[in-house]
Formats: C-alpha cells, sequence, structure tokens
C-alpha cells in the first residue's frame, strides 16, 4: 500500500514545474516546432530541474515521489500547449524508465537510470514496426544468441525520442516460431555498431518531437542487454501497457484543459454582433458541454491514478482511461478551434496547434478501436 500523497507538497512541485517550463521551454518553443526537433540539450536541463523520472527510487539516481509527481510533469506540458514534449517525456519517464525499474537487474539500473534522470540519457522504446503496429505478434525483428551475445536484426517505425535515443528498448522475437512466447526485450545502446536511425518524420503535429526509423544491421548486443527474461517480453509489455496508457489519458484531459482556458479567455475578449463571444447562446452551450466532457474525464483519470498508486488498475480500465480522454481531448480541441472562428485556422492562435497535437493521441499507446477490443473482451469475452 503506497502512502497518501501530501496535496500540498504536489501543488508546490507543480508550480515549480510551471516556473521551470515558462522559463526554458516557453521562449522557444515555437522555434522548436518550426526547425521540426527539440535540441538535445533540453533534456538535461529538464534532468537538472528535477523533472524526468521523479518516481525512480534513490538508490537508482531518482528522488523517489510517488507517480503522481511524474503525472503532474507530463500533464502540465500538454496544459501549457507543448504537446510533443510531453510525449518525448511521457515516452522517456513513464515508459522507459519503469521497464528498467521493475524488469532491470541490479547492473542494468546502475547503468542506465540515473542517466536518465539527469538527462545525461535518452531513453526510446520500439515495438512498432512497418508491418507491425498495434498486433505486437507479428513483428520480425529478431535476436538471436551467439556466444554471450544476441545478433540483432529488423527495423522499426514511428519510435518516439528515435533521433536523440541513447538507449532503446526493442521488442525483438528470439523464438519465430512460439508467437508471443517468442517475444524478448533488449536495452539496446545506440552507441553500438549495427545501429542506424532513420529520417525523422514529417508528421502533421507535434512537430518538434522526433518520431524516427530505426534498424539493425547483423548489431552485436551483449546478452546482459537482455531485460528480464527470454521469452517473457510480451508479458512484460502487457503488464508496463495500463500506465502507458493512463498517463496518454491524463495528458489528454491537461490539453484540454489548456484548451478550455485559451477559449474561455478569448471568448470574453472577442467581440460578435455587437456582443461579447461569451454573451452568446451558442458559445455558452458550447463551453457549458465542453467543460462538462473535460470534468468528467478528469475525475475517472484521477480515479484510475489512484488505483494504480494501489496497484489496482487493470488493463481494461486503463483502456477506458486512454480511449474517453483521448476521443474527449479531441472533441475539445475542435470545440474550441470552432469557437475562434477563421483565427483558429490559423497558426498564430495556439489553439490550433492544439487541435493538431491532439490527433495522435487516439492512435500511439494502441488505438481507440483496439482499446474497445480490450474493453469489449473484459465485459462480453473474445467473439
Amino acid at each position: 500500500m503506497t502512502m497518501p500523497v501530501d496535496k500540498e507538497e504536489l501543488a508546490m512541485f507543480r508550480e515549480s514545474v510551471i516556473k521551470a517550463l515558462e522559463a526554458e521551454v516557453r521562449p522557444h518553443y515555437e522555434a522548436w516546432e518550426k526547425s521540426g526537433i527539440v535540441p538535445r540539450a533540453l533534456w538535461n536541463t529538464l534532468g537538472n530541474a528535477g523533472m524526468l523520472c521523479v518516481d525512480v527510487p534513490e538508490e537508482w539516481g531518482g528522488i523517489g515521489a510517488p507517480f503522481q509527481f511524474s503525472v503532474v510533469v507530463g500533464e502540465e506540458l500538454a496544459r501549457l500547449g507543448f504537446g510533443a514534449l510531453s510525449t518525448n517525456v511521457m515516452v522517456h519517464s513513464d515508459i522507459v524508465a519503469p521497464y528498467l525499474s521493475h524488469m532491470g537487474n541490479e547492473q542494468q539500473r546502475q547503468q542506465w537510470l540515473p542517466r536518465l534522470v539527469s538527462g545525461e540519457a535518452v531513453g526510446a522504446i520500439a515495438m512498432t514496426e512497418p508491418g507491425a503496429g498495434s498486433d505486437l505478434q507479428a513483428i520480425r525483428t529478431h535476436a538471436v544468441k551467439d556466444g554471450d551475445s544476441y545478433i540483432l536484426n529488423g527495423s522499426k517505425t514511428f519510435i518516439t525520442n528515435g533521433q536523440h535515443a541513447d538507449m532503446v528498448i526493442v521488442a525483438a522475437k528470439t523464438d519465430p516460431k512460439a508467437g508471443a512466447r517468442g517475444i524478448s526485450l533488449f536495452l539496446v545502446d545506440t552507441s553500438l555498431p549495427g545501429y542506424s536511425k532513420g529520417r525523422n518524420l514529417d508528421k502533421i503535429g507535434q512537430h518538434s518531437g522526433d518520431t524516427s526509423e530505426m534498424f539493425f544491421s547483423d548489431m552485436r548486443v551483449p546478452a546482459s542487454a537482455l531485460l528480464g527474461e527470454e521469452g517473457q517480453g510480451f508479458m512484460y509489455l502487457m503488464r508496463e501497457l495500463p500506465r502507458e496508457r493512463l498517463v496518454i489519458g491524463a495528458l489528454g484531459v491537461a490539453a484540454a484543459r489548456g484548451s478550455l482556458d485559451l477559449t474561455i479567455a478569448y471568448a470574453q475578449e472577442r467581440e460578435l454582433f455587437g456582443q461579447k463571444l461569451a454573451q452568446l447562446q451558442n458559445t455558452r452551450f458550447e463551453i457549458a458541454r465542453m467543460e462538462t466532457d473535460y470534468r468528467v474525464n478528469k475525475a475517472f483519470v484521477d480515479q484510475c491514478i489512484d488505483q494504480y498508486d494501489r496497484g489496482e488498475l487493470d488493463a481494461p480500465t486503463a483502456s477506458m482511461a486512454k480511449y474517453s480522454a483521448t476521443e474527449m481531448q479531441c472533441r475539445v480541441a475542435d470545440g474550441c478551434l470552432q469557437l475562434f472562428g477563421g483565427y483558429g485556422y490559423t497558426t498564430e492562435y495556439p489553439i490550433s496547434r492544439n487541435f493538431i497535437d491532439a490527433r495522435v493521441q487516439r492512435i500511439y499507446g494502441g488505438t481507440s478501436e483496439v482499446m474497445k477490443e480490450i474493453i469489449a473482451r473484459s465485459v462480453l469475452g473474445k467473439a
């Protein structure tokens, strides 16, 4: 049983995160969006500010804060409109680091976790392939044992943090005939021969978030890089996906709050037909609808965060959180942009970025369609 979170400490931490982001990210974010990537040095800046992997235990370089503190970092990045960076940090802190904390051995933890906390190393996870998206069992990347090493061959795509990554958790087949039981995970050091990264993929949104192709060509990976046990990779992935999906849901809720805040402020200033936009019934009803949508989803996501803290969050419930919150995020972003009218379609107004950045939330981490199937199976069983 985890100890209750000190609400005052959490609020103070949130304020420190906001202050750091306003100082270190806000002045540069537009330029990063235009250049299509954040500078590598930003990771060191975030690490120095104590915003990476904050729930990593002290013995591995972290501060051992409760999970909710890690959520706060992602929430504020999303709420302030830094959608791409919220995704990058989420992958690094809420996916890669927990895999190491939960499944890594002591040598692996000591090798990588302090560097992930400080920003000295950037983490990524490589599951998706050109021919295998949500269907992890269809991956073709494979690793063959050769003495005290594995020879890794294959390719991955749509990998967040792919350009900057120093370490990638790679899902590969170690027994091609065993289906899901033949998948293993490896901690791949990207400085080793045989690794190469492709171009930084062009996307319709989240422009400053690097998303890459990766290639492994007869890459010799030491056997000590195997994460956990051979053949258990699929089970590890299933075990850790609830946290990933919950955090994506939390980002969706926070981003919706940011969109609403922008729109409420705009509606109280903008005049139309001799009235403030906020005085028109359509505006009032739309804001009421979206605010309600937001609050319902926030209450559910907060409940799921409490369940995760207690070790009680199951996969179907986490899927509900991601599905509901990200669909809501897109509804709210769309409704808010509509209230901005033509101005909302220009890049001059941040609501336009909120709109395009929201769309991928319904895709990565498991599509909404996959989420619905997971939920349906928990209620109705397999078809």
